[in-house]
Order: structure tokens, then sequence, then C-alpha cells
């Protein structure tokens, strides 16, 4: 990994304003995971019920046993 180019150790108020992005990167991290996750299931539960067209044997050829 690259190394910093400055590698003084960061003072309380820079690590509580890293700490801080983190948090708020994470926050939106979680809301678009969540979304994600709400639209898959969204998108299972419309295909699940979902019935598709049968058009039946239109145009088939219809065998009868005897």
């Amino acid at each position: 990994m690259n190394q910093p180019i400055d590698s003084r150790p960061l003072t309380a108020a820079e690590t509580d304003a890293l700490r801080a992005r983190q948090r708020e990167r994470n926050k939106v991290m979680g809301l678009i995971l969540g979304f994600l996750v709400i639209l898959f299931f969204a998108i299972s539960i419309v295909k699940i019920t979902a019935k598709p067209e049968h058009k039946g044997t239109e145009g088939a050829e219809q065998v009868e046993h005897s």
C-alpha cells in the first residue's frame, strides 16, 4: 500500500472527523443495501404471483390415441 506523505499520528479532532466520515459512508451504504434487498424482494414477489399467459394449443396438431 501507499504510505501517507505525512506519517504523524492524528489529533483527536482529526480522528473524530475521520470517524464521522466513516459513519456517514456506512449509513449511505446501509441505505443502498436495504433498498436493493427491498427491490429484489419486490421483484421476486411480482414474478412469483404473475400468471403467464397460455395460448393453448393453437396451431399444434392434436393427436388422438385409440
